[in-house]
């Protein structure tokens, strides 16, 4: 799914919607050792509207539009649809429409015995349909060309006692302070997935998407071991092996100006694409080239992509997971912030005898801790 798929269903998960209609919810309470404690379905179209929304709130924040770092589509390998397999579990669930009780135990039990995070949770899942509106060579809504798209989102929440301190005990006209006893359902989900995919504006079973509330720090498990798929890079991680690939082709050229230089190639490929549906990636080939127009070796240059196929492999790498918004400098003692728009401004060099970082100031007036100072 790209970002505007994503934004299509997350626009239209919504009552207010004449195209949507979220029919059940299935909830559930897993133990800190991973039992499953409890499991119901609910009817939404009977529930009371306060409920309603809670659930609305919560599986919306798993649709995030954050495509390839919160919300990152997964391909399920071909056994994946084996029976008892990840994408098996989930079809079945799917066509039961959640309501096989028999079918829902299996897919939390799934879900029990092979994620690992701490604590308690509650999975919230729920079996919804959206009517896709197809348009002809005119442009035009088509008559009883609709199709619908029917989908299970879950959001996976942590259970955590009710917060420590003080309350005001009415009754007794005192302070005392709050016992701890409450198990309090989170309504920020951890994880989540989505499936199928909305791909195209139509289903694709063969795809699931997953979400991070710490893009940086997924949850691999419910990745390979809940879903079935392969585990792919984080944003955190394409930036750490673009940083890697540099070191290792550049060496000791590495400098200011070359690393503010190829953020800023970067930053390009991601403002022309700007307005695309799919990420704008960077490839092995952008990267020779970037680094030839800067003026590098042609020797380090074609170091290039063996560089790139130990370190990533044949994955290309999101573009924007690569862009640093601002430049830190950081030696012993000291930090320097740079803002993209002001990066020019800073410069190394070697003055007596000394490396020095010079920054240009076309204000002869500053604030140092707050306070205005001119320099002469």
């Amino acid at each position: 799914m790209n970002k505007k798929e994503t934004a299509e269903i997350k626009k239209n998960f919504s009552d207010k919607s004449g195209f949507f209609i979220m029919e059940r919810v299935l909830t559930a309470f897993i133990d800190a050792e991973k039992n499953l404690r409890y499991h119901h379905t609910n009817s939404c179209l009977t529930m009371p509207v306060e409920e309603h929304d809670v659930y609305d709130e919560t599986l919306k924040k798993v649709l995030n539009t954050n495509v390839g770092k919160s919300f990152v589509e997964y391909e399920f390998p071909n056994e994946a649809y084996e029976e008892g397999q990840p994408q098996n579990i989930l079809y079945t669930l799917l066509t039961s429409e959640l309501k096989d009780d028999l079918v829902c135990e299996d897919f939390l039990n799934h879900i029990a015995n092979r994620i690992a995070i701490e604590g308690p949770i509650a999975v919230i899942t729920a079996y919804c349909t959206y009517t896709v509106r197809k348009k002809d060579k005119n442009d035009e809504f088509a008559e009883g060309e609709d199709e619908i798209y029917r989908y299970l989102l879950t959001a996976i929440c942590p259970v955590n006692t009710s917060s420590d301190g003080f309350v005001f005990d009415s009754f007794n006209n005192e302070i005392t302070k709050k016992l701890n006893t409450e198990l309090i359902i989170s309504k920020s989900p951890s994880d989540g997935f989505l499936f199928p995919v909305f791909s195209n504006r139509s289903s694709d079973i063969n795809h699931v998407m997953y979400y991070s509330k710490n893009a940086k720090q997924p949850n691999i498990s419910i990745i390979e071991e809940v879903l079935g798929c392969n585990f792919v890079m984080s944003a955190e991680n394409e930036k750490s092996s673009f940083q890697n690939i540099l070191k290792s082709v550049v060496g000791d050229d590495l400098d200011y100006t070359l690393i503010r230089t190829v953020n800023e190639k970067i930053q390009e490929v991601v403002e022309d694409s700007k307005d695309d549906t799919d990420n704008a990636v960077i490839e092995p080939l952008q990267i020779k080239e970037i680094l030839s127009d800067i003026g590098l070796p042609e020797e380090r240059v074609n170091m290039v992509e063996p560089v790139y196929e130990k370190v990533c492999g044949k994955a290309p790498l999101t573009a924007s997971n690569l862009v640093e918004t601002k430049t830190v400098l950081a030696s012993p003692g000291i930090t320097v912030n740079i803002k993209a728009s002001a990066a020019d401004k800073v410069r190394t060099s070697v003055i007596d005898g000394r490396r020095c970082l010079l920054i240009d100031i076309d204000d002869p007036t500053i604030e140092i801790n707050g306070l205005p100072v001119t320099l002469n």
